[in-house]
């Protein structure tokens, strides 16, 4: 017994007496574990990113540094989107008709859904009648020659009811709320003064008629469960040499408007929108001065533009001058012979960027989709215009710059959404947004010739990130 308690005694000594009191040991305290805040997607002009959802964490806090910043703020708005998309042309749904039920379904999944991979395309442009990018010319009242057709009798939609319109109808089932806006490029050609769908003018004694021609194709598609949110009153109409085309002065767009045109909306109970020019931005003077006319301006909604020719800050120019008055960004085609980087950098800057930081409502890239020899095309119609699809003679497709360039803003930023306050700072140019689900989204391009890092600030706090020469970069938060 000694001997235990001997034992016992030397244990005791060794390690201590401990109570509830004694200090017990602490495991250290850990960091706050730091959420990923900002979903951030790239396509870099090298194509060695192309739309990836970037990894790592993006959390805004207090970043001390030079770097220079865009500062988002939703203190002031400006224009509600429309959307962001395509002209959707008759060759473009005559090659993806032709894809096999599979490859097709797959396809208008990821242009049209807003789920998954889906880029959500929200708005398209249309053709009444044949575009250039179509395999053949017509309208929906063509004739023998010598014959005219002023009850339109004959009026048909026949010719878009192989591909067009049955491809529009699939697409309303993906995305029922898609905005529409249908052009036409040249009216029945027993209306104008050349008789040809090449240039020449509307005669004056069928701008009643043409104007009954245009309600009843906004009728007839309606019936079939297309509504046509749009109606521009002419493609590109100082450019006669298309085909098909037709020259319009603004004197005649004008009278066109207010003594046919929009009586006849007016008398039909249509919502549709009527937008004016539809033409290059190095011509403001036209929309305005057909918006100069109180009785035409009464039927219009807004103006039109691409941008062959011009500045972007044209579109500002019309909105300053009637501010109640929408502003649409159309059209701009990307090449066959262009470089995906300098295409990218180019149409960022301007179509997205620009067009919608200069009011526009939509931007719209042309066109939609084509085949391996950039057609079907009319006679005379464009060869280069490389679409944001091409379908292969394998029967399967591939995506293209303006695919990338149309992603970047229509999968992040509905209809609805309301532009926002967002500073430019060197090479950075950018675009900021307010979903109508209260997100906010910032599309940023580097424009310069090195890699740039920078701060985005938002509500007094900084995330720090970086884009390389010529790519850009979307930026999503809550």
């Amino acid at each position: 017994m000694k001997g235990l308690f001997s034992i016992s005694l030397l244990l005791f000594l060794i390690g201590g007496c401990s109570s509830e009191n004694d200090p017990q040991p602490t495991t250290p305290p850990q960091p706050p574990k730091v959420e990923n805040e900002v979903v951030f997607y790239l396509t870099k002009g090298d194509q060695s990113q192309l739309f990836q959802k970037q990894p790592g964490i993006l959390a805004f806090g207090v970043n001390y540094n030079s770097y220079p910043t865009i500062k988002v703020s939703v203190t002031e708005t400006y224009q509600t989107v429309e959307g962001f998309g395509f002209t959707l042309t008759g060759g473009s749904a005559e090659v993806i008709n032709s894809l096999n039920s599979g490859k097709k379904a797959e396809l208008l999944q990821n242009l049209f859904s807003k789920e998954g991979n889906g880029i959500g395309v929200s708005y398209l442009r249309i053709s009444v009648g044949a575009s250039d990018l179509n395999s053949s010319t017509f309208s929906y009242n063509d004739l023998p020659q010598g014959q005219t057709d002023e009850d339109l009798s004959e009026f048909s939609l026949e010719p878009d009811m192989e591909d067009l319109i049955p491809l529009l109808q699939e697409i309303l089932e993906i995305n029922p709320e898609i905005g529409i806006m249908a052009t036409p490029w040249s009216p029945p050609v027993w209306m104008k003064d050349n008789q040809s769908t090449i240039g020449g003018n509307l005669l004056k004694a069928y701008y009643n008629v043409y104007a009954d021609y245009l309600v009843r194709y906004i009728r007839e598609m309606e019936s079939l469960g297309i509504n046509i949110h749009a109606l521009t009153v002419q493609n590109e109409p100082l450019h006669a040499g298309n085909n098909p085309s037709m020259h319009m002065t603004a004197a005649e767009q004008t009278s066109f408007i207010k003594n046919s045109l929009g009586p006849a909306f007016l008398r039909a109970g249509l919502e549709t929108d009527i937008i004016i020019y539809d033409h290059n931005a190095d011509n403001p003077s036209y929309p305005i001065s057909i918006l100069n006319d109180p009785e035409a301006r009464k039927f219009i909604a807004g103006s039109a533009f691409h941008l062959y020719a011009g500045d972007i800050s044209a579109l500002s120019t019309v909105h300053d001058a009637y501010p109640n008055k929408d502003i649409y960004f159309t059209e701009q085609y990307t090449s066959s012979q262009g470089d995906f980087g300098g295409d990218l950098k180019w149409h960022l800057k301007n179509v997205i960027v620009g067009s919608l930081r200069n009011w526009s409502k939509t931007a719209l890239e042309w066109n939609l989709a084509n085949n391996s020899g950039f057609g079907p095309h009319t006679p005379g119609g464009c060869t280069t215009c490389k679409g944001a699809i091409t379908v292969t003679s394998s029967g399967s497709y591939t995506k293209n710059v303006s695919y990338y360039i149309i992603s970047h803003a229509s999968k992040f930023v509905p209809r609805g959404s309301v532009r926002i306050t967002s500073n430019i700072t060197g090479s950075l140019h950018n675009v900021a947004f307010r979903t109508p689900a209260g997100g906010k989204v910032l599309i940023v391009l580097n424009d310069g010739e090195k890699s740039e890092s920078f701060n985005i600030e938002y509500n007094g706090k900084l995330i720090t990130t970086s884009l390389h020469p010529g790519a850009v970069g979307t930026f999503v938060w809550e």
